[in-house]
């Protein structure tokens, strides 16, 4: 049963720079996960699982490909009135585009006029986890507060990196910072803290009063972590939720809890390498909170040859519809729908996207490989970094080499 009182709103305006070169071309909500996916799959499959079926996603950022996806895929039912909508920037306050997350908003308020909701749930549309929303909201809604924060729990050390919230009960929000550099511990564990998932339940007054607000701040950056939600904070109207709190069915207890940011290229490449072992740190196989998208008519993936040097085979990697593994090997890697590894070809530790073409003798290690690139036969890809340096190659602060959609590959 759909939940009626309930607008799920997904912030997907966001460039991605720190994803640069895979948001060249694309917004990040946008960019492929896991072989199969997008990011933006994983907040619609959260918020369709716990059956809110009532979806806005603000776009504006190289939208194509993401209002698309969204089209394409994300159908629900027109006889109930369910729906997931890409909203882009539409200037319907005036010649401008959105300034930040809460002036997108705050340009977006006919939407919630139109559904008139007891509540707003505001989702980011770039983190990798499993999520009911409806604990949160159930929390929310007895807790009384105006809006609620989901925090992660992470140890004190790390959390500099985050927007922290601050709480000396464990329920109330004291402080929200951004990457302080003496992050406040919880009042439960002093080596730990909380880090904001950019996920927020608003009162639905209480969210159209604070967005007005931001707007008319003429010093305000109009910013939901950095603006709005300390706003409310000063008045005493925000309260956090515990992700750890949150359970969800089918999950083990290896990838509970599991949540990640992927905002870099380091931290994108790392959550593909959570998926591949045999008990995978985040396992996309639960069927009972399934991560839903929509895949191309391909034939299964197929893998030939069988001499000394020259065996089709995959160890420990995805490998999605459409894949040939034609005498190659592929190690701890995720290959995308199409993608074909060509003879006596080493793929290892390596994120290959639709339609790359790896050729004889190729060895790609410790690699993102965008879209519709083709690496010529013998050409070494992560091997020798000043290497790929030469040939045009981003390599990132933690030493992974990407390629970026359709670039050219000298022999």
């Amino acid at each position: 049963m759909a939940q009626r009182g309930v607008l799920g709103m997904v912030l997907a305006g966001g460039e991605g720079k720190r994803l640069w070169p895979l948001t060249a071309d694309r917004a990040k909500p946008a960019v492929p996960f896991g072989g199969i996916y997008r990011l933006v799959d994983f907040v619609l499959s959260n918020l369709v699982n716990a059956d809110y079926l009532r979806i806005v996603v603000l776009t504006q950022y190289k939208s194509h490909s993401l209002d698309r996806h969204i089209s394409l895929t994300w159908r629900m039912s027109s006889l109930l009135g369910n729906y997931v909508t890409p909203v882009p920037a539409q200037q319907r306050l005036g010649p401008r585009w959105y300034q930040g997350s809460a002036d997108a908003i705050y340009q977006s308020l006919n939407l919630v006029y139109d559904e008139q909701p007891a509540h707003v749930v505001v989702f980011g549309a770039d983190h990798v986890y499993r999520m009911d929303p409806r604990q949160m909201v159930r929390q929310h809604v007895e807790s009384g507060a105006g809006v609620t924060v989901a925090g992660i729990r992470v140890p004190r050390a790390q959390a500099s990196s985050f927007g922290v919230i601050g709480t000396r009960d464990g329920r109330r929000i004291d402080g929200f910072l951004e990457k302080p550099s003496d992050p406040p511990g919880l009042p439960d564990d002093p080596e730990s803290s909380y880090a904001s998932m950019g996920n927020y339940v608003f009162s639905t007054d209480v969210l159209l009063d604070a967005v007005r607000k931001d707007a008319y701040d003429e010093g305000s950056v109009h910013d939901m972590g950095g603006n709005v939600i300390p706003m409310l904070v000063a008045q005493g109207a925000a309260q956090v939720y515990d992700f750890a709190d949150n359970h969800v069915p089918g999950t083990s207890e290896r990838d509970a809890g599991y949540w990640r940011d992927v905002g870099s290229i380091d931290s994108y490449y790392d959550a593909h390498m959570d998926l591949v072992s045999v008990t995978p740190v985040f396992n996309l196989y639960n069927r009972q909170w399934p991560i839903l998208t929509h895949t191309p008519p391909l034939p299964p993936a197929k893998f030939v040859h069988d001499e000394p040097g020259r065996t089709g085979h995959a160890i420990e990697s995805l490998v999605s519809p459409g894949c040939i593994v034609s005498g190659g090997e592929v190690r701890q890697s995720v290959l995308s729908p199409g993608a074909h590894v060509h003879s006596r070809a080493i793929v290892e530790g390596a994120v290959l996207m639709h339609g790359v073409d790896v050729g004889r003798g190729a060895h790609v290690r410790r690699a993102i490989v965008d879209k519709g690139v083709v690496i010529p036969p013998g050409v070494r890809v992560g091997v020798d970094h000043d290497e790929d340096r030469a040939r045009g190659f981003h390599v990132s602060d933690g030493g992974v080499v990407v390629i970026g959609k359709g670039q050219p590959v000298r022999e």
